[in-house]
């Protein structure tokens, strides 16, 4: 029993850092994208395993920056500039992972024929273009605003 409360506590966790922080939101949906548009690609089992390394890596990341950044909170009343530092490192840590997994990208996704495909898929099915912009219109409210956001501005409406 302790084993699966573990899970539930860990996915607390991920829920908590996509609540309360954009660029985790940030992250998750570009993954989102990522993953989808992937199908577009040619590519092999070790791409995959690339691409899902650098996805974790960067998520990670920004768990261990949003834990750095919350502990920090707790033990500084006022400024003090070990915080800074210590905020600054953690985020240069994203930071990092997020620059390779780019490159990871690059190195995967280079593939114009690829491209080319999209862009062809997208002209010749005007319906899936207008259902990519709704996406994308959503994917940008859920970044700025965060699940509790959206949530709290529907039931605002909902009293009114």
């Amino acid at each position: 029993m302790r084993f699966f409360k573990s899970f539930k506590y860990a996915f607390r966790g991920i829920v908590y850092c996509i609540n309360n922080e954009r660029n985790m939101r940030i992250h998750t949906v570009a993954a989102l994208y990522v993953f989808v548009f992937s199908l577009f690609f040619k590519m092999s089992r070790t791409s995959y395993a690339a691409v899902f390394l650098a996805v974790a890596m960067v998520m990670a990341a920004e768990l261990f920056n949003t834990v750095a950044e919350e502990l920090c909170d707790m033990t500084a009343a006022s400024f003090h500039p070990v915080v800074r530092i210590v905020k600054d490192m953690a985020a240069g840590a994203v930071l990092v992972c997020a620059v390779f997994a780019a490159a990871v990208g690059i190195c995967v996704f280079w593939q114009p024929a690829a491209f080319l495909k999209i862009l062809q898929f997208f002209a010749a099915k005007p319906l899936m273009l207008l259902l990519l912009a709704v996406s994308v219109a959503v994917s940008i409210v859920f970044i700025i605003s965060g699940p509790i956001g959206i949530r709290d501005h529907i039931r605002r409406n909902r009293e009114e």
